[in-house]
């Protein structure tokens, strides 16, 4: 024999602890009808169908055993507890709403990273204070850095990786969305006690039959030297090549031989021991810029940190300058 269970008296479970569901489903449904005066604006705006809706507030009548809405042909008007309680739910539902979208941008900003390209010798020497800058006002944003050549950074941008770079412009790139920054001159580095470290400058053909030491071709500078000298470039004795800048400034303070570097690529080196000069006749330069995609613009998180990197880059470039 099966006796019928009896509630408890104590606990959770008790006879006397009444647990009501709130359903917020229905209360939105009746909020979207008393403002809209209709249930075909209402099914509209909350996306579904009238039969949909219609069921929602049968169940939140049901539950609450009361009609809030009464419905002709033509109109939909409240009932005096559909009145007591419009203002109560449109504050629910407003403050849900507002914590709910909270909650999703601090959650989305927590996720939200993003990734840009820059030339090496940028990268080092200028980056690491744009980005504690960039930090303090994105402290959750996260930045992949592709410190990549100019031949590397256009294709991260192109394929997508990246959504900019800043890199040596190149006329080539007619996929790309290019902005110029600035120009640069490209400079003579000698150890201090060479003979053309007394130079206010240096003429290229000052340069004919001194050990020089050229930084690989990957980096794009080689070209734009190359072809700002023609012909004259076979006077030259490139004798070493090396990968990086502050490799060649190193052979450079051991007394080598001498190098050409662009002029903000002096900011990754210690100065110690070696003297920078201008070159001429002719003066060789690069145009550094922002490549981007066609048609996509940044996402305001890369668009505050392109806007800080040039900010950074122009003010260094005229402190160099100056110097």
């Amino acid at each position: 024999m099966h006796l019928p269970r009896r509630a408890p008296t104590s606990g959770p479970g008790a006879a006397g602890a009444f647990v009501m569901r709130i359903d917020f489903l229905g209360l939105e449904a009746f909020v979207a009808i008393a403002e809209r005066g209709s249930f075909n604006r209402a099914a509209a705006h909350l996306n579904l169908s009238q039969t949909a809706l219609s069921h929602r507030m049968k169940k939140l009548e049901d539950d609450l055993g009361v009609r809030l809405l009464t419905r002709t042909t033509r109109q939909v008007t409240l009932t005096p507890a559909g009145l007591e309680l419009l203002p109560k739910a449109q504050g629910v539902m407003a403050e849900l709403t507002s914590s709910f979208v909270a909650l999703r941008d601090r959650g989305r900003q927590r996720l939200e990273r993003i990734a840009i390209g820059c030339l090496p010798t940028i990268a080092v020497a200028y980056l690491p204070a744009v980005l504690a800058a960039f930090r303090r006002v994105h402290p959750q944003v996260g930045v992949r850095v592709y410190d990549n050549s100019a031949t590397e950074i256009a294709e991260h941008v192109q394929a997508g990786r990246a959504e900019f770079g800043l890199t040596i412009v190149a006329a080539n790139r007619w996929d790309l969305e290019i902005r110029p920054l600035l120009k640069e001159p490209f400079m003579l580095v000698c150890p201090d006690g060479h003979a053309l470290a007394r130079e206010a400058a240096v003429n290229w053909s000052a340069l004919e039959g001194v050990p020089l030491v050229r930084i690989a071709p990957h980096t794009g500078n080689r070209v734009l030297i190359d072809d700002a000298l023609g012909s004259r470039r076979e006077n030259l004795d490139w004798r070493y090549e090396v990968q990086h800048v502050a490799t060649a400034v190193s052979m450079v303070r051991a007394g080598i031989g001498l190098t050409i570097v662009p002029r903000l690529a002096l900011g990754t080196v210690d100065p110690a021991g070696v003297t920078a000069l201008s070159l001429r006749n002719p003066g060789v330069t690069r145009t550094l810029g922002i490549v981007s995609k066609h048609g996509i613009p940044p996402s305001p998180p890369a668009a505050a940190l392109l806007e800080l990197i040039v900010t950074q880059l122009r003010e260094s470039a005229r402190a160099a300058a100056d110097s």
